[in-house]
């Protein structure tokens, strides 16, 4: 317990600063709690975001440290497989890892309030409807909206996004560069309701995809029997956010590129109006620490949400910090400074392998090359593992440094762009045309 008595406070009770406080906690402190929002436990899903989210190896590792990881994955669903559907219909499977391995969707409100109960049985205290308003770094003094002023021995940020501590960070140092930059894309929700005996409408151990080059779908399945859909298209121009203006629009638009979809979300036009659009982007900070305050999570290295690594990532962060804490003994070891920049290594790769995803999603998952390559690199990692781990399972189901995935990643496409090219491979569809091609030998010299 290197934190015994230590006075630490954690500016939102999100999903990260709920793990992050039982962490704490664990190791001695005492924890309080901050967040601007009502207990979402007592007002359902108040928090306006996404309501389910990709659980995968990285996060999961971070609960199995404290023992609730499996308590956890009962609330979730397995997805051991995308599945695209192309524009006339047509489906094709990509099976994420190995047979056994998948990613779990979950509903962010069931975890979030998991998580809290979890904090609260390690005597961490929440104090709701309490927004911070500033922070003054110096002297550790949180300022909230009521005027009242709490001083602590740390203060955590981990309010997300839009985080005021970074904000008051970066006006107080000189050495902190923080950026938010949007992309020209955003994002609206929609729900495929069960069927009426409470079953799904579609395969329900699959993450669905209707990729359509500059704008797709994609479905993520509930314990309900239902899936949350989200459309993700550009904010202006031809089959834009801007171009669909009423319910004739939607109608066409979906008739179009998503006929399969539209076919089983029976009232989508008013799901359309009735669900905001909400923009995509990113945030990056040159540190994360100034005196005895610290950011983490999304208030540091928010991103878009392609590769599922949003919560993951933060959830790494708390694993890691925890896993420091016990070499280190102490948040005031001057090594805490090597250790974020080297985190901030990892997030910006990280985030650099959420908008590559961004784009495979969107516009590679339908073509048939792309689809054959990710077939031979299936292929070859299965007779090797040991000398061939694909990108997605780097990210997803290890826990490789990020920015060593993305270094291994760049190495292994550039192979086997060579390959497909050398081979001319477009074409082949079997086994033994690669074995006739000795393609098996050419992988494994480019890797000597």
């Amino acid at each position: 317990m290197h934190l015994k008595n230590k006075n630490i406070a954690i500016v939102g009770g999100g999903l990260v600063g709920s793990l992050l406080s039982t962490y704490l906690s664990r190791q001695g402190a005492i924890v309080s709690v901050f967040d601007k929002r009502s207990d979402i436990r007592l007002d359902g899903n108040s928090s306006g975001r996404s309501i389910n989210l990709a659980l995968s190896n990285r996060g999961i590792n971070a609960l199995s440290t404290i023992g609730v990881s499996q308590s956890i994955l009962k609330i979730a669903m397995p997805m051991y497989k995308r599945v695209m559907h192309s524009l006339d219909g047509g489906l094709t499977e990509q099976q994420y890892g190995k047979k056994s391995e998948a990613i779990y969707s979950i509903s962010r409100h069931l975890l979030n309030a998991k998580l809290m109960n979890i904090a609260e049985k390690k005597l961490v205290k929440y104090f709701f409807n309490k927004e911070c308003v500033s922070i003054d770094i110096a002297s550790n003094t949180l300022i909230f909206s009521d005027e009242t002023k709490n001083t602590y021995d740390y203060i955590f940020g981990a309010d997300g996004a839009g985080s005021i501590i970074r904000k008051k960070m970066s006006q107080s140092s000189k050495k902190m560069n923080s950026t938010v930059k949007f992309i020209n894309s955003s994002y609206k929700e929609l729900t495929i309701p069960a069927n009426s005996d409470g079953t799904h409408k579609i395969d329900n151990t699959a993450l669905h995809i209707w990729p359509r080059k500059s704008f797709m779908v994609i479905a993520l399945p509930n314990l309900d029997g239902t899936f949350t859909c989200t459309l993700f298209a550009p904010n202006k121009g031809l089959n834009s956010f801007a171009s669909l203006v009423n319910s004739l629009d939607v109608d066409s638009f979906f008739c179009k590129y998503f006929k399969d979809l539209k076919q089983i979300i029976p009232n989508l036009s008013e799901q359309y109006f009735l669900n905001p659009t909400s923009p995509l982007g990113f945030v990056r900070c040159s540190s994360w620490k100034d005196h005895n305050t610290i950011l983490i999570g999304d208030a540091c290295h928010a991103t878009v949400p392609f590769y599922g690594q949003g919560m993951n990532s933060g959830f790494e962060d708390c694993f890691l910090l925890n896993q420091w804490l016990d070499i280190k003994q102490d948040l005031g070891h001057p090594d805490i400074d090597v250790f974020l920049q080297n985190r901030i290594i990892d997030t910006t790769a990280m985030q650099d392998l959420s908008m590559h995803n961004f784009i495979e999603m969107r516009d590679k998952t339908a073509n048939t090359n792309f689809l054959l390559q990710k077939k031979i690199e299936e292929w070859f990692s299965n007779k090797h593992p040991q000398k061939w781990e694909p990108l997605y399972s780097m990210v997803t189901f290890s826990d490789m440094r990020y920015s060593e995935a993305l270094k291994r990643g760049k190495i292994q496409n550039k192979i086997m762009s060579d390959i497909m090219k050398v081979n001319n491979l477009n074409n082949v569809f079997s086994l033994a045309e690669l074995e006739q091609k000795n393609i098996e030998k050419q992988i494994l010299d480019y890797l000597i």
